[in-house]
């Protein structure tokens, strides 16, 4: 792997995460199985599709992308929680 690619990657597995903080927190206010909780869940996969295709970065690192998604979700909705009681 060079360093443009390991920046790239960095990059992309950063923007899966920060990206999904944000959307977890919105959806969490909004009512389970709903249009806008639908839209919240899966807004940043285009962006994370595209940035994977445009910097030629491996289907490999698919799994990870989608875990610290889900993983930033999480972070968002119990932030939510939080401070909603």
């Amino acid at each position: 792997m060079n360093i443009e690619l390991n920046i790239a990657l960095i990059s992309l597995l950063a923007f899966a995460i920060l990206s999904n903080i944000p959307l977890g927190y919105l959806r969490q206010g909004s009512p389970k199985f709903s249009v806008r909780w639908f839209v919240f869940i899966h807004l940043s996969v285009p962006f994370i599709i595209g940035l994977r295709i445009s910097n030629n970065i491996s289907w490999h690192f698919i799994p990870f992308s989608i875990a610290l998604a889900v993983a930033g979700q999480m972070i968002g909705s119990r932030i939510y929680r939080r401070s909603h009681p």
